[in-house]
């Protein structure tokens, strides 16, 4: 795929080195993420420097969508997890530090956490035990 000048050369998003990029389309591509919490963390970005999701375009959406089947599919083949989590942090308050959009998709493995119950909802650990509320 022809390169051209990074949209926004201080972004790290915008300038990964095609030695990095594990699947890459037109307006999307996928990488491993440099700071894995998982066994193939694996992050979906759009080419273009937009920093929220809802800042998208329905074509960037559907492409990054189907680079996340796509990267779920290698992951299945290489890594065979036993489930995933799908996030995105949108905005400095939800913990987004690269403000150009990405996806995360984590794998997750059996007995990787002592209860994986309540997933996401962890960012909250107050609320995250929803069960044991009354």
């Amino acid at each position: 795929m022809a390169r051209k000048a990074p949209e926004n050369p201080k972004c790290l998003f915008c300038s990964i080195p095609p030695d990095q990029i594990l699947i890459e389309r037109p307006l999307a591509l996928a990488k491993r993420d440099g700071y894995p919490v998982s066994k193939g963390h694996t992050l979906i970005i759009p080419r273009r420097h937009v920093e929220s999701f809802f800042g998208t375009t329905e074509e960037e959406q559907r492409e990054m969508l189907k680079l996340l089947d796509e990267a779920k599919a290698i992951l299945d083949r290489e890594h065979k997890p036993d489930g995933y989590n799908i996030g995105i942090n949108n905005g400095a308050a939800a913990g987004q530090t690269v403000m150009h959009l990405h996806i995360h998709l984590i794998p997750r493995y059996a007995g990787d956490a002592a209860d994986a119950r309540g997933g996401v909802r962890w960012i909250f650990p107050d609320k995250a035990a929803y069960w044991k509320k009354k």
